[in-house]
């Protein structure tokens, strides 16, 4: 069956970014889930100073949104994260991501950025993943 209906995700919490955004925390369209890149910054305070917790909270912020779609890491098929100082914290952030991604591996596609959207924003997840039941 084609899906046709495009909708936001907005999941309690989030409702910020689309009021001072602009921005759906995810859209589903089609067989898929686009999410907002997500940083490590909580969604009502600032980025933390330790690497390792702003790439947990980025990816708690995703796992967060994708359960408010009825999915997990194992619908995730494609992955994008965006670094400011990637070889200071690359270990750690492959570390948390060791513990959400599930076989069949996303793609991924590792960036270095000079700088994101939120001052001392350290990481930035963009997530594509497959609803159930779509189409092979």
């Amino acid at each position: 069956m084609k899906r046709t209906e495009t909708h936001a995700i907005v999941p309690v919490g989030f409702e910020g970014l689309v009021d001072d955004w602009h921005a759906s925390p995810a859209v589903v369209s089609g067989d898929h889930i686009f999410l907002n890149g997500f940083n490590g910054c909580p969604l009502n305070g600032t980025p933390s100073a330790d690497a390792k917790q702003q790439i947990e909270t980025a990816f708690e912020k995703v796992t967060t949104v994708l359960r408010a779609a009825g999915l997990d890491w194992g619908n995730v098929v494609d992955m994008t994260s965006f670094h400011v100082g990637l070889p200071s914290h690359f270990p750690a952030f492959r570390a948390v991501r060791d513990r959400h991604v599930q076989p069949p591996y996303p793609a991924w596609t590792a960036v270095e950025v000079a700088g994101l959207a939120i001052p001392g924003a350290i990481v930035e997840l963009k997530i594509v993943a497959r609803l159930p039941g779509a189409a092979s």
